[in-house]
């Protein structure tokens, strides 16, 4: 068996693997029951997923040219899917649409109540 044929089946088997991550996520996001959970579906599994598929173009391309492009994208994307999930969470909460009897722990009620919310470094 050469090497070029086991890179070739490494590479279909994480482009599946992702594939089926993205799957997953897309699953979860229509069939999971609040906004917290949805996000939580949203970005796991799509940045794992996504991270499977690169690595797999990157074992089937095995061009430098791409393999640069294709570590920005994972980079870039794991940058934006931790910033905008907090950030839409953050926003459900103030909007009041996180159901909050399937919140375990609730931190940010006490900080809502007194007026004014915390806005970080001066």
């Amino acid at each position: 068996m050469s090497w070029t044929l086991l890179l070739d089946l490494l590479s279909a088997v994480l482009l599946l693997s992702g594939s089926f991550f993205a799957l997953v996520a897309a699953i979860g996001v229509v069939r999971l029951p609040d906004l917290l959970s949805r996000m939580h579906a949203a970005t796991k599994p799509q940045v794992i997923g996504l991270m499977l598929v690169v690595v797999g173009l990157a074992l089937r391309l095995r061009e430098p040219a791409a393999l640069g492009v294709l570590a920005l994208i994972v980079v870039m994307q794991m940058a934006t899917s931790v910033v905008s999930g907090h950030m839409v969470g953050r926003a459900s909460f103030r909007a009041g649409q996180v159901r909050e009897d399937l919140l375990v722990v609730d931190e940010l009620s006490g900080e809502f109540d007194q007026g004014q919310e915390p806005r970080g470094a001066p």
